[in-house]
């Protein structure tokens, strides 16, 4: 942190000693590492702080994104859904004997009306 190599330490310590003296020093060294602690809290808090910046940051970046994204896939939706609304509905092929020209058994046409108490067309009632 503070890029201090071994012969500066040992200078610090040194001059720590001769101001100090010797008496002094277990309090001095403790009061040393209350200090130290709470810069180290503080700093963690202060770090804390601008990361959770950061990361809100970020992620309204990514709303914005991610909303442009929503809006363009709904208007291409909306498109597209207007384009189905124009368009002629596919059905499946009709049942049969509903196909035009195509008789079952019960269909009569033309000439061949059926005579509804006897159950004979009339074009064979018309042969005898």
């Amino acid at each position: 942190m503070f890029d201090i190599g071994a012969a500066e330490l040992l200078v610090i310590i040194i001059v720590a000693v001769i101001v100090i003296g010797p008496k002094d020093m277990p309090l001095a060294m403790r009061t040393a590492g209350r200090w130290i602690g709470k810069v180290r809290k503080v700093s963690a808090h202060f770090r804390t702080g601008i990361d959770a910046m950061v990361r809100e940051a970020e992620l309204e970046e990514m709303e914005k994104k991610w909303k442009a994204q929503n809006e363009e896939i709904m208007r291409r939706t909306a498109a597209s859904t207007e384009a189905e609304k124009g368009a002629p509905v596919m059905t499946g092929p009709p049942p049969v004997g509903e196909v035009e020209g195509e008789r079952t058994d019960g269909d009569v046409s033309g000439d061949q009306v059926k005579d509804t108490q006897s159950g004979e067309s009339a074009a064979s009632k018309s042969d005898q």
